[in-house]
């Protein structure tokens, strides 16, 4: 797996450093959407699903008539469900991720999209629903403050700047440090240049 990282990383360098065809080609945008996140604990097994949303502003820059670099700032709210016979344990995560997106357009408004991303958790709220008033418990469990992983997407882009994608985020850092949790989030997003 560190072998792919190493070869994204290189790729994204070696392409900044290629003399770009459309050096003046630059947009930004705000973009969100929603999110279905849960965590796949020691690679086996997966929890159940919580709804969120991101929000955020993207940049980007053309580096060929095909490719372009898009970094993003985005506010997401993630987390998990575990649902058993005692009750309900809600984890509810808040994060500030970077993703640094490389986008290939195959075709003129069609887009492919993968690269790496780092999240910092900036909140978290933790529940157990048992069903009875006395067992209920709100409990604080202190996730990681780093989150790291690779986004995979497609989507398409109209010539007014409108884009509407699917993301899918592979977290590959603990989110506590039992059990080697790791995120995993889908999103659907809309966004819009300025």
């Amino acid at each position: 797996m560190k072998t792919l990282y190493i070869t994204i990383a290189l790729l994204i360098t070696g392409l900044l450093s290629v003399n770009a065809q459309d050096k003046n080609r630059a947009t930004a945008g705000i973009k969100g959407g929603y999110n279905i996140s849960s965590v796949s604990f020691d690679g086996s097994s997966e929890t159940g699903r919580l709804h969120g949303y991101h929000i955020g502003i993207y940049g980007e820059s053309y580096i060929g008539k095909f490719l372009s670099i898009q970094p993003e700032i985005l506010y997401s709210k993630q987390g998990y469900k575990i649902i058993d016979d005692n009750g309900t344990y809600t984890q509810k995560l808040d994060y500030i991720n970077v993703p640094l997106m490389l986008k290939l357009y195959p075709v003129k408004s069609f887009f492919i999209e993968a690269g790496p991303q780092i999240g910092f958790s900036i909140s978290h709220k933790e529940t157990f629903d048992a069903g009875f008033i006395l067992y209920d418990t709100s409990e604080e469990f202190e996730p990681s403050n780093l989150d790291w992983g690779v986004n995979v997407g497609t989507g398409f882009k109209s010539d007014g700047g409108v884009s509407l994608g699917v993301r899918y985020h592979l977290g590959q850092s603990d989110v506590y440090d039992q059990d080697k949790p790791k995120n995993r989030v889908w999103q659907l997003y809309l966004g819009f240049e300025f």
